[in-house]
């Protein structure tokens, strides 16, 4: 099967999104002649990933800069409205820097001197509810440092106004109470201003912020000559005519060949928050213009950079040594334990006992990843090893409701294909289809997914791929896009309840 997508149209022109999958809140940086992004990863471990590009079209995954999230108490099972939301990332005094707000808990940041790491253990700046957004500025031209967030209503009982501080040069503390740099409700028809990006250009202090909502809003542009103010402010980029709901927030940046470009997300229900990348430049008042005079593009001229090979981040996995691809995540604090390295290739997850096997939600040993395209294919080899009743491990398409295939073991551990869902307001799985004998405890797992995040289940389990129940509608969870999983569960007090093993992850358009 194919790549699931590509942006690079190979012909000198791109096509948007960028990045057709869930790389939510995105901020990029650009240092020498390459661009990392970094986006939101919420409370799923690791956190943080990075990406690098040559030229904003092709991307790759270079790594995670968050081992673990602190407290490690609060991220034990799935919290995918906690967390890391809307990081920065910058360059300055030869480390990378992200902060990022975690809306429980406040400011932190971590730094490396490479992209690859070692990253130091997140540091916190400022303590406090609903601090989110944040983002730093390094003043070349004065040597001052400052900090600017936003607020989250749902734990401050503030929105809508971001605040700035002074910050220590080394980036550990900030030096004053805070000030009000934009209050939204003192400005007609701005609501939900958020997810503030900060920087230095043509001697003004610039804030790139959204504001109206996520599915409808559009990006702001705020500038003062002050870092403290007053600001004034201008819409740089809305839906307008075309197809591109609520273009939000991202990151500007200047190339190698000094060309402006901006990368921000779109919102699209169950696949997340895709990426797009806009052409910018300023106008006779010094005013960005982005995208087509402030309209979304949906094919344009790639920026100029050297040729890139056509690229998208690693989908694919064969888990060489039963090690997962840097593509995965894991619900929650997976702890040691749950997977098994092995000579050869294939994934070996050791079938969990837990009270909660009814419901892959809650649990925190999913090993999932994004949704790759709008239309798509998906097929994984399982081999399941317990005789243990109710041990099963599979497939899984997860959100505010899931949909799974898979292998378990049956009342008298007999291995059985299943194919259970549940909907978003039930508290337990059912089954998609009757259960049917898995000679051998083996089966080829296919998703099938149409536009609309339809998911149409497959299964061969020696006599012919044949599908399996209902048309499954993917739904996202609060912040984050539905994720494809791979899981083993046992019921709780079983003891050890044997493995199951993965081989060739494969995914096509």
């Amino acid at each position: 099967m194919k790549r699931p997508w590509t942006a690079d149209l190979g012909d000198g022109t791109y096509r948007n999104p960028v990045l057709n999958a869930d790389w939510s809140d995105p901020d990029v940086v650009t240092v020498g002649e390459d661009h990392y992004l970094t986006a939101s990863s919420f409370g799923r471990f690791p956190g943080l990933p990075l990406l690098r590009s040559r030229d904003l079209v092709n991307w790759t995954l270079a790594g995670h800069a968050l081992d673990r999230l602190e407290p490690a108490s609060d991220f034990v099972v799935p919290r995918h409205d906690c967390g890391v939301w809307a990081p920065s990332i910058r360059h300055h005094a030869g480390r990378f820097w992200i902060f990022w707000g975690d809306p429980d808990h406040g400011v932190q940041q971590v730094n490396a001197e490479r992209v690859e790491g070692p990253w130091t253990a997140p540091h916190l700046v400022k303590a406090g509810k609903g601090l989110i957004d944040a983002c730093p500025l390094w003043d070349e031209e004065t040597g001052e440092a400052y900090l600017v967030h936003a607020w989250a209503k749902s734990r401050s009982g503030v929105k809508n106004r971001l605040t700035g501080h002074r910050m220590s040069p080394d980036g550990r503390e900030l030096l004053d109470e805070g000030t009000t740099l934009i209050d939204g409700d003192t400005l007609p028809g701005w609501f939900t201003l958020e997810g503030p990006k900060l920087h230095r250009h043509d001697g003004w202090f610039w804030i790139l912020a959204p504001a109206g909502g996520v599915e409808t809003g559009w990006q702001g542009a705020f500038r003062s000559r002050d870092f403290f103010g007053p600001y004034e402010e201008r819409v740089v980029l809305e839906q307008g005519r075309t197809d591109v709901n609520g273009p939000h927030q991202g990151g500007w940046v200047r190339t190698a060949a000094g060309e402006d470009w901006f990368l921000h997300f779109q919102a699209k229900g169950a696949y997340g928050r895709v990426v797009h990348l806009q052409p910018m430049r300023w106008d006779e008042d010094g005013w960005p213009v982005i995208g087509d005079a402030g309209e979304p593009v949906s094919v344009h001229r790639k920026p100029a950079a050297p040729e890139q090979p056509v690229t998208a981040p690693a989908f694919d996995d064969d888990f060489p040594g039963g090690r997962y691809g840097g593509q995965w995540q894991w619900t929650a604090d997976p702890g040691p334990g749950w997977t098994k390295e092995h000579d050869g290739d294939g994934l070996r997850l050791t079938c969990v006992p837990t009270a909660y096997a009814h419901d892959l939600r809650v649990l925190p040993n999913v090993l999932v990843q994004r949704l790759p395209a709008e239309e798509f294919t998906v097929e994984v080899d399982l081999a399941l090893a317990s005789g243990v009743p109710g041990a099963n491990a599979g497939l899984a398409v997860l959100g505010d409701a899931f949909s799974w295939i898979g292998l378990e073991a049956g009342p008298d551990g007999s291995p059985l294909l299943v194919h259970r869902y549940a909907e978003g307001v039930a508290e337990h799985e059912r089954d998609a289809a009757h259960p049917r004998p898995a000679p051998g405890g083996k089966a080829t797992l296919r998703i099938e997914v149409t536009a609309g995040a339809r998911c149409r289940f497959h299964a061969d389990t020696g006599d012919g791929l044949r599908p399996s129940g209902q048309v499954f509608a993917a739904t996202p969870w609060r912040w984050v896009g539905a994720l494809l999983g791979l899981f083993a569960t046992a019921p709780a007090g079983t003891g050890p309840a044997g493995t199951a093993r993965f081989t060739a992850f494969r995914g096509g358009a």
